[in-house]
């Protein structure tokens, strides 16, 4: 088989200029597609052609499936790749572009159908073997359903939509009463975000962490793991701070954890990369949490360990080509740690945060790897997801990691908006993070902690300082020059 010679990225921002890089190192040409909003956007300018599509919002543009089959058609292009958000787990999406006879860069349809159901992937996940949480079996009817069946599992309980994702429709519930009010807001919010109001109810793990198993397959039978990545610093319920390997797994326990990824995967017929999450307690018992059927945004400290380029391999197996290694050639080097940069305030409850951005400079140097789609003078639109870019380190060891971390935060330099690299560098500052003591309400339990000290210096003055170590410092990923607004403050040399 061989690999297409042009590919359509149906996508935006950072994941797009990530997959168009391994696109150019492959020789196969890129085409991008974008709303007008993005038009002077990165991935834009890297492609080498570009398609504009319209649509009712910023977002709806990203979704118009007949567009993007005809941005195809118009290009020559024979693949897509989704990225990750969007389309990307869509099987009316993979189905249309089959149709249409182009390349869908990730896993059959069924696949996705099977794994985007909560309540199926659990009932699948079970057949297969893999432990799942004690809860109801499917959707509950009522909140007073919801209060018996949490009262024979034991609270506390989680109710969880099933069409869910991102945390929307999820609710922790104490106590009955508390059960009872869970389930009418999980259900309503679930109707309202996914036009799916199903609820199910399933024990709730305190302090859990949350561990996931990367896996690829080919379509000739092979189905391997490329180890597991934490992901237990989050947001409301958002991912920030991810890496590879856990602190908390050991070699024994990847491998189990392993095999139970790759016994879901082979059970759904699962062909591309995929993630499969867990739930695991303080006493390393792990259960099934879902099946996401895309790339995912921390995918880089995977790549970072392994070595492997998890986009050419889905570009490969799309292709019809073998995986062209096993199980036992898969290596783990180091150790890598992925920090989310969100356009965001931090110490006020996460508010994302809009305006243009003035100044921007990445780090660069051994061990640094920053995925990005922005440019100077871009707005960060509030249509849009607020991520800037993702910085992950790769050292040694985790605690070289986690320094080489810290750095790399205080070298990144973003003016005109805020965004959270202050607050990511006070995370991995903390002695429970050093000491691996992490879990999904890491943020909550060192909130004091985290929240910076309210000082906010002269507006003119930081940008000063900022600027003056970004255009001193040979340490940024990029040619350096004076901003028009500090070039016009007078006395600026290289």
């Amino acid at each position: 088989m061989n690999l297409p010679a042009k590919v359509l990225v149906a996508n935006r921002g950072e994941i797009a200029v990530r997959i168009m890089r391994t696109l150019r190192r492959l020789g196969i040409a890129s085409v991008a597609v974008y709303h007008a909003e993005d038009a002077d956007g990165r991935a834009v300018r890297e492609a080498d052609e570009a398609v504009e599509l319209f649509g009712d919002t910023p977002v709806g543009a990203y979704l118009d499936v007949a567009g993007i089959v005809a941005a195809c058609q118009s290009t020559g292009a024979t693949a897509v790749h989704p990225g990750f958000g969007f389309l990307s787990e869509n099987a009316g999406f993979a189905e249309a572009l089959a149709e249409a006879g182009i390349t869908f860069v990730g896993p059959p349809p069924d696949a996705m159908r099977a794994m985007g159901d909560k309540i199926e992937s659990k009932r699948l996940a079970e057949q297969a073997g893999v432990p799942t949480l004690p809860g109801s079996d499917g959707a509950v009817e009522s909140a007073e359903e919801a209060a018996t069946i949490a009262q024979g599992i034991g609270f506390p309980v989680l109710l969880k939509a099933s069409a869910g994702g991102g945390g929307k429709g999820m609710r922790i519930a104490y106590d009955v009463e508390e059960c009872r009010e869970a389930f009418t807001r999980a259900s309503g919010e679930a109707l309202a975000s996914f036009g799916d109001g199903r609820v199910f109810v399933e024990r709730f793990i305190e302090r859990p962490r949350h561990i996931e198993v990367q896996v690829l397959a080919d379509g000739h039978g092979t189905v391997l793991h490329l180890g597991e990545r934490e992901c237990s610093i989050q947001r409301r319920y958002q991912k920030v701070v991810e890496e590879c390997p856990s602190p908390f797994v050991d070699a024994a326990k990847r491998a189990e954890m392993g095999a139970t990824a790759v016994a879901l995967a082979r059970a759904v017929g699962y062909v591309s990369a995929g993630t499969v999450e867990l739930i695991v307690d303080e006493q390393a018992n792990f259960y099934f949490l879902e099946m996401n059927t895309r790339l995912q945004v921390e995918h880089p400290v995977t790549e970072l360990v392994t070595g492997i380029d998890i986009v050419e391999q889905q570009l490969r197996v799309a292709a019809g080509e073998r995986l062209g290694f096993g199980q036992e050639d898969v290596r783990f080097d180091g150790h890598a740690i992925e920090c989310r940069i969100y356009a965001e305030d931090a110490d006020a409850g996460f508010v994302p945060a809009t305006g243009p951005l003035k100044l921007v400079r990445f780090p660069a140097g051994e061990g640094i790897r920053v995925d990005h789609g922005v440019v100077e003078g871009q707005d960060v639109s509030a249509s849009f997801d607020p991520m800037i870019a993702k910085l992950a380190v790769h050292a040694p060891t985790r605690a070289e990691a986690i320094a080489r971390g810290r750095d790399a935060l205080r070298h990144t330099v973003l003016l005109g908006t805020i965004t959270n690299t202050a607050f990511l560098e006070r995370v991995l500052a903390q002695p429970a993070f050093a000491a691996g003591e992490t879990h999904t309400g890491f943020i909550e339990e060192h909130s004091d902690a985290l929240v910076g000290d309210g000082a906010v210096a002269d507006e003119d003055a930081e940008r000063c300082l900022v600027a003056a170590a970004a255009l001193a410092s040979p340490r940024f990923d990029q040619r350096l020059s004076v901003p028009e607004p500090l070039a016009s403050m007078g006395g600026w040399r290289r």
